[in-house]
């Protein structure tokens, strides 16, 4: 049993399995204006297949990310490529119907699909491999819903079933279901790939160029944090948390939670399949094998809601680490990386047109921690509608589809109320600490004469403070001390402990106070 952060072998700073690869392409940042027929905001899995697949169709492509490509959720997922999203279907067809239940079914296996063919295409080795996919419980509360999950299967004709008897898991279950034939891949190697293509094809492509505002609705103009423009014919908004969320209101539609992966060598045998848990806290697991050949076990889960977590944030990453050690036995782990996601109202992704009347700008968000297989539907639809082709899909995932259920309306008044408590507590909490009080690598609130500050002193020393006021909409973040960053509660904003935006939807940075 692990008793305290000085038995704990978790990496002191994180790092991500996918994104420990050598060679990865690098690009300029735009400096100048510029014009192109497409904008691809975001260089994660969903604007890298949108602006492979338009500029395979001979479009004009440009592209263009805050920081590196691939350096955001899709470099820190568990890279399963799968239509198993927890237990899911029954509580979809109660949401939205037995037809789009099956849509939906079928449109993420089409997106798994897409991307093996398009790596066996264009020959690119990306580790990809069949899995079946298991959800398991270890409690009666959560066998009676995965008995319940096997119903939905069957009535949308889903290739799985309960299978107690099937899993290879190194502690009991009382009750688990298979969805076979799913698969995982190196979500890193597998679009690299795509981002050479989209060079050879003729598409450009920025790096550190954050887009902070689109000035024209019907003849789209770019403005990014350096005050370049790019002018163009239609956007692509795929960012993750849209950046341009006050058109739709998208800040009162989503909820984000933040939930960590170790990568573990263990002592004992490593499972084949992909699982995850019913129970909380939930846990997911499947293995990854390195370029030696070795297996990995990849360990996922406790996760929580961005900025608000009732322990440190390391403990989430110890907590993950006493599992393993518990049910694998743990010999090294090398990785450890978190990630955040967004989850719309009844937790169907959000892909098209932004908002009505907003035809030019389109969007993808809110993959509710499946964003593999959602990535490649969204730039399979969102290709499709720019270039005028007819879409199944389109109907499921439109932003502005109407009619909210009784139930979304109750999570949007429990969300939105939420975010009015956290903008009124963060504004109430006083500082626990001095500057002076500040040791080593601590971050916190600090009293700087009368007013508060966040602070942070690194390994040499010197103490870094900052506005701890979130610029997105005025939340106070907290303090991460696994990232080392301030989160905000409300809509998900990280800062670095120096005030730059790390995630979004902010993008202005954190005031500076000085440096001391």
């Amino acid at each position: 049993m692990l008793k305290g952060e000085n038995t704990s072998r978790v990496p002191e700073f994180p790092k991500s399995y996918w994104r420990d690869v050598k060679g990865l392409p690098s690009f300029p940042a735009l400096q100048e204006n510029e014009s192109t027929d497409i904008a691809v905001v975001g260089g994660g899995i969903t604007g890298i297949i949108s602006a492979y697949l338009l500029a395979k169709a001979g479009r004009k492509v440009t592209l263009i990310d805050a920081g590196k490509l691939m350096d955001g959720v899709t470099g820190n997922t568990t890279a399963k490529i799968t239509a198993q999203h927890g237990l899911f279907y029954f509580p979809l067809i109660k949401i939205m119907g037995e037809e789009k239940a099956r849509l939906y079914y079928e449109a993420n296996l089409e997106g798994m699909n897409w991307i093996k063919q398009t790596a066996s295409e264009l020959s690119i080795d990306c580790d990809f491999s069949h899995q079946n996919a298991f959800v398991y419980s270890q409690s009666k509360i959560g066998a009676k819903l995965i008995e319940k999950e096997a119903e939905a299967y069957q009535q949308l004709g889903i290739d799985g079933g309960l299978a107690k008897d099937e899993v290879e898991l190194p502690y009991e279950v009382e009750q688990a279901i298979i969805m076979r034939n799913q698969a995982q891949f190196h979500p890193i190697k597998f679009l690299a790939g795509l981002v050479h293509e989209i060079e050879r094809l003729g598409g450009k492509i920025y790096e550190q160029t954050r887009a902070v505002k689109i000035l024209k609705k019907n003849d789209p103009v770019i403005q990014t944090e350096n005050m370049s423009h790019l002018s163009c014919n239609k956007v692509i908004v795929a960012t993750h948390y849209p950046f341009n969320d006050s058109d739709g209101l998208y800040f009162s539609r989503l909820n984000i939670t933040r939930s960590y992966v170790i990568g573990v060598r263990t002592n004992g045998p490593i499972p084949n399949d992909m699982y995850v848990s019913a129970d909380m806290p939930s846990r997911s697991l499947r293995y990854a094998t390195t370029d030696d050949g070795e297996k990995l076990l990849l360990i996922g889960g406790d996760g929580h809601p961005t900025g608000k977590s009732k322990t440190e944030m390391m403990q989430h990453y110890r907590n993950l680490e006493q599992f393993g050690e518990e049910h694998f036995g743990i010999e090294d782990i090398p990785y450890r990386w978190s990630a955040q996601d967004m989850t719309t109202l009844d937790k169907v992704p959000y892909i098209g047109t932004v908002t009505a009347g907003y035809d030019n700008i389109l969007v993808a968000t809110g993959f509710h921690k499946w964003g593999m297989a959602h990535g490649a539907v969204s730039g399979l639809l969102l290709s499709d509608q720019i270039l005028g082709n007819a879409n199944r899909y389109s109907e499921l995932y439109d932003p502005t589809r109407p009619k909210l259920k009784a139930v979304d309306i109750l999570s949007f008044l429990k969300d939105n109320g939420g975010v009015a408590k956290e903008l009124i507590k963060g504004k109430l909490k006083l500082p626990y600490k001095t500057v002076d009080g500040l040791g080593k690598d601590e971050g916190a609130l600090v009293k700087v004469g009368n007013k508060r500050a966040g602070g942070y002193r690194d390994k040499y020393g010197q103490v870094h403070l900052v506005d701890t006021t979130c610029t997105h909409m005025g939340c106070e973040c907290a303090w991460n001390n696994a990232e080392r960053s301030w989160d905000c509660p409300c809509h998900g904003s990280r800062f670095s402990y120096t005030g730059e935006v790390l995630e979004g939807p902010a993008v202005k940075p954190l005031n500076k106070l000085g440096d001391q």
